[in-house]
């Protein structure tokens, strides 16, 4: 499985102002392609600790690094900089980087969103990149994302606005992911098992486990009641969706079989 690390960048996520669905999202989408999320970070606008953290997921060798945010005009959207400085790479004024960004204000001061497109420094400066990086094209706003390439591992800078992250990602990123993590077939299943007690069934999902370990089978944990039942996440991905949809079916059968022979049923798959 391909290996990503995610870092999401901002002060306004440290300080409780904003609420990073980003992340979430993202790793849904990466778990769906086949691929492996081993670590998430929130942090601040600081120059120093995202080019340190970068430089930590690159000595992990981690094949796919997202970084989320700190994309724009302002002082403290540094994202860039700070990649610079991880794989010590100047920063360059990107020419196709510069003519998407102009372009973009152009648009938006024929709509009336700006009140003109004249290029000042502040939008100049989300057209300069890392040397080598390569900018890709944003459907809504006027940050481009970046892809930076250093040796086995691709980092790849979006935007902090969710519309803005989720057009990226589900349009123009699309032939890089496809190289990236291939053609994946991902199925999930959700058991519902009359159970009230996470600690009895525990046993019995660590043995379904044992016996299908290409599959994912984790509990979801609720407050203890009384009328309480638990869902059994069944998960597994692979190039071939045939071997996926047998893998899980088997899953479910053994999983229907420990559970009834400790006397528990399991109402229905959803």
């Amino acid at each position: 499985m391909v290996t990503v690390e995610i870092l999401a960048i901002g002060n306004e996520l440290l300080i409780g102002d904003v609420l990073d669905t980003n992340t979430n999202w993202i790793i849904k989408k990466i778990t769906g392609i086949g691929g492996q999320v081993n670590r998430s970070v929130i942090l601040r606008d600081n120059l120093d600790a995202i080019a340190t953290e970068i430089q930590s997921a690159l000595q992990r060798k981690t094949e796919v690094i997202f970084t989320i945010g700190g994309m724009g005009p302002t002082v403290d959207d540094m994202t860039l900089a700070a990649i610079a400085q991880s794989i010590n790479q100047p920063l360059e004024a990107n020419k196709e980087a510069i003519a998407f960004v102009n372009q973009k204000y152009q648009e938006f001061a024929k709509k009336g969103y700006v009140d003109d497109s004249k290029m000042t420094p502040p939008r100049e400066k989300m057209g300069i990149l890392p040397m080598g990086s390569i900018p890709i094209d944003n459907p809504v706003g006027a940050a481009p994302a970046v892809i930076s390439k250093v040796k086995e591992s691709t980092i790849i800078s979006l935007p902090g606005v969710p519309r803005e992250l989720k057009e990226i990602f589900e349009n123009t990123l699309q032939p890089i992911l496809k190289e990236k993590f291939g053609e994946i077939f991902f199925l999930e299943k959700v058991a519902i098992v009359d159970s009230k007690d996470e600690s009895v069934i525990a046993p019995i999902l660590n043995a379904v486990s044992q016996k299908n370990p290409q599959v994912y089978i984790k509990s979801r944990a609720k407050n203890f009641d009384i009328d309480a039942k638990f869902k059994v996440t069944i998960s597994c991905c692979s190039s071939f969706k045939k071997e996926v949809i047998q893998a899980i079916n088997k899953a479910i059968q053994d999983l229907r079989q420990e559970l009834g022979n400790a006397g528990i049923s399991l109402d229905y798959i959803e």
